[in-house]
């Protein structure tokens, strides 16, 4: 499995446990940082205004998102303050393609936040982020996510938060000391 430390992946135990609500908040968090957002899904989305084509090929298709103005999740993702935002639509076989892919047009070392509970089977990325939800809706068995360093919050606990047990540094998302 391939390491990629400037890389945070959202998780989620279900729908709606609130995974791009925990991303706007990093994101404003570490405003400073000039972070890049990503969404990935398998489904399909209709195309809306402000979504720019970067690739589109059999399997999976890149966008960069443009329109702060929706209520979809990457213009929440803009609006939080991420420096740019990328929607990717693909097949399960075509993920790490289409994360490659992505990549290939992202200054190495550039901190990344990713909503994407599948691409954790396929990376390690610097901190995975589960959120937890009491939500029994579409609930997911998320046990074979169990990376290291790994971080679990409930939706009602991040609102209150004040610091994240996590640091940016010299390219690379890791624990704060200590932790």
């Amino acid at each position: 499995m391939q390491h990629i430390p400037n890389v945070i992946i959202v998780a989620g135990e279900g729908n709606k446990s609130g995974k791009t609500s925990a991303i706007c908040i990093i994101i404003e968090c570490y405003h400073e940082l000039q972070i890049t957002a990503v969404k990935i899904t398998p489904h399909f989305h209709e195309l809306t205004e402000g979504l720019l084509p970067v690739m589109e090929c059999e399997g999976h298709s890149i966008y960069e998102e443009t329109n702060s103005l929706s209520s979809k999740d990457t213009s929440r993702m803009l609006r939080a303050g991420a420096s740019k935002v990328y929607f990717i639509k693909v097949t399960d076989g075509e993920l790490l393609q289409a994360f490659s892919n992505l990549l290939a047009n992202i200054p190495i070392g550039t901190p990344i936040i990713c909503e994407s509970p599948a691409l954790a089977g396929y990376i390690e990325p610097g901190i995975l982020v589960i959120m937890t939800s009491d939500n029994q809706y579409n609930k997911k068995i998320i046990k074979h996510l169990s990376h290291t360093p790994l971080i679990r919050f409930k939706l009602e606990d991040l609102k209150t938060i004040s610091s994240f047990p996590f640091i940016f540094r010299e390219g690379k998302w890791t624990l704060q000391s200590g932790e």
